[in-house]
């Protein structure tokens, strides 16, 4: 019998965010450079960092209607208690970033570059990362009412104790993707599901969506 592959986790280096500066809720514009920043309880109107570079940052109890971050590189960034509406994050480059106790009713991250990226405890409507590359990543804890990454390559991705109310993986290709913790309500894109592992309990709640994949008649 051959042997199975061995299942890699994300991975993720420890942030080390120590003596940062105060920011001002005025240098958060487009294109700009910040480092070694912190940025605490800030409530705008719309936050736009479009083309921004933030590197050695921490976000946390910011508030606002739009959280504009396309184009985006953001480089050992940690956020927390972010309550925004609408997230436009497409495009970005995101490396070894942290979201915790965040809310978002839609974030538009398609076409974008997330390695070592992790949320814990947020609270998400439609998550649109189609057509991104997706390493390390991981949502735990989390409500997720859509995520999409149809036509996406993802590598070392984990979803523990999340749920997910639909799971859309057209097009993908998934190596290493653990979905054996995460609550699976519907999944579009069945045959994308390669690479994939998930539990017995698992199988027996999808199966009937497996049977109309295959166009396959269930009758007792």
């Amino acid at each position: 019998m051959p042997k199975r592959p061995t299942l890699t986790a994300p991975s993720f280096d420890p942030l080390v965010l120590d003596d940062l500066t105060p920011g001002r809720s005025d240098e958060l514009r487009p294109r700009a450079s910040l480092e070694g920043r912190s940025f605490t309880d800030i409530s705008v109107d719309a936050v736009d960092l479009e083309s921004a570079e933030l590197t050695a940052c921490r976000v946390s109890a910011l508030r606002a209607s739009t959280l504009g971050l396309r184009y985006a590189h953001l480089s050992e960034l940690a956020m927390a208690g972010i309550d925004a509406p609408i997230w436009t994050t497409a495009r970005g480059t995101w490396r070894d970033v942290e979201v915790d106790a965040s809310r978002s009713g839609s974030i538009e991250a398609y076409e974008s570059s997330w390695n070592g990226v992790h949320f814990r405890n947020c609270r998400l409507g439609f998550v649109n990362l189609r057509g991104s590359s997706l390493q390390d990543v991981a949502f735990t804890d989390c409500m997720i009412d859509e995520l999409d990454v149809g036509q996406s390559k993802i590598t070392r991705f984990a979803a523990p104790g999340t749920r997910i109310g639909r799971l859309l993986v057209e097009q993908s290709t998934l190596q290493h993707v653990d979905l054996r913790g995460a609550d699976l309500s519907d999944i579009a894109g069945l045959n994308a599901l390669r690479g994939a592992t998930i539990s017995s309990s698992q199988l027996a709640q999808l199966a009937p969506l497996l049977a109309a994949d295959r166009g396959i008649d269930v009758s007792d």
